[in-house]
Formats: C-alpha cells, structure tokens, sequence
C-alpha cells in the first residue's frame, strides 16, 4: 500500500490522539512496539507521555543509523544497500523487526528523509515510510509531508498514530 498524505492533526490541539489508540490495544489485550528513524523515538515519547501506558506499550526502538537497523532489529544489509534506508523493504523489516525483538502484538516502523538535507530527487525531504505489523499483516506506506524538519517529523507521529487506529479499528472487523 502506498499513498500520498498531508495529515490532519486526531485533535484540535494538534496532538496524536494517543488515548484512543491505548482504548483500543487495551481492548485487544495487545501491546504495541515502535521502531523509529527519522522521528527519534516522538512516537513512543507520545505513548508514554499517557499515564498507564505500561499496559499496552511494550518499548520502542529508535534506530537512527543504518548499524542500529541491523543490530538491534534485524535488517538486512543488502536491502540497505540495495535502496537505502528509506524504502519499503526497510519499514517492512523494521516493523517485523520490532515484533520479533519484542513481546509486542503491533507495530509501527517509519524510515523517513526530515530534512533539511538528505532529501534527493528520488527521495525528497518529507518522504516518509510506514510499516506496520498486526497479528496477521503487514503493511507498508509511503507518504510525503511538507514543511520543515519539525513538520515532517510532526507530521509523521500523527500518521502514525491515525493509522495504526484506523488499523486496529479494521482488525475489529
């Protein structure tokens, strides 16, 4: 799956509408794990900013560099090599990654380009890849936010988050 997003904030403040994720992973019995990139761990920073989140988040990995994608979640250097770190094959593998180096049920992975540089015409800064992982599936996206290194990283937790609600609303199903 991929897509092109510019996100809407899940609350009027602007923040990730992080209680409702909890509402859900804790009606599933589930226990979610991040693996974070270009957002250096906001995303885990926004769970457990919730009081109680001990009961249904299971830690985070923030795997900046390349080596920390391979050590620490398992990613193959030759999909690094082959199309650098942020492809869908890297937020696959991050995604598997996580729930394999953890006692999570789901996950979320993003592998992004926040700028200002870094960015290329193949990868533009704002381009972002999402993997996530539910007991049964995976899936992958890529989206393109705008603005500054703040925005883009902004921008990508609160993805994040809808997704992975809208997700765990569907597995209801």
């Amino acid at each position: 799956m991929t897509s092109n997003h510019d996100t809407a904030p899940d609350n009027c403040d602007g923040s990730p509408n992080v209680s409702r994720l909890a509402e859900l992973l804790l009606a599933k019995k589930w226990r979610l794990v991040t693996a974070e990139s270009c957002t250096g761990g906001m995303i885990s920073a926004a769970c457990t900013d919730l009081a109680g989140s001990s009961a249904w988040f299971e830690r985070g990995f923030v795997t900046y560099s390349n080596d920390a994608k391979m050590e620490l979640l398992g990613v193959e250097e030759r999909i690094l090599r082959r199309a650098g770190a942020v492809c869908q094959g890297v937020a696959k593998a991050m995604a598997l990654g996580a729930i394999a180096q953890s006692h999570a049920d789901v996950a979320v992975a993003v592998t992004g380009v926040a700028g200002p540089t870094g960015g290329s015409a193949s990868k533009p800064v704002g381009t972002v890849w999402f993997g996530f992982a539910l007991p049964g599936q995976v899936l992958t996206e890529k989206c393109h936010f705008d603005g500054d290194r703040a925005a883009v990283r902004s921008a990508t937790l609160l993805h994040a988050v809808s997704r992975l609600i809208e997700l765990l609303k569907k597995a209801d199903a």
